[in-house]
């Protein structure tokens, strides 16, 4: 299906730098590639060690966590 958009000439500049940015062979792949960056979810490494702390609390990680930096400090 092809669809019809108007745009401001701005645009359309900005559009044609992307377009040439990206190596795209046409507008809407550009748009494809720009649109697919921007709405892909963001991978974050928080809670990652989440699986191995089952059953702890944010409030018991970090004591826990403290308790053992202090061994560590104590040993020195």
């Amino acid at each position: 299906m092809v669809t019809t958009v108007q745009i401001e000439d701005r645009t359309l500049l900005l559009l044609k730098k992307l377009k040439a940015i990206l190596e795209a062979s046409s507008y809407d792949e550009a748009i494809a590639k720009v649109t697919t960056q921007t709405l892909r979810p963001k991978i974050s490494m928080a809670g990652s060690l989440r699986g191995y702390f089952k059953g702890y609390t944010t409030k018991k990680l970090v004591k826990e966590l403290q308790n053992e930096r202090r061994k560590e400090w104590n040993r020195l």
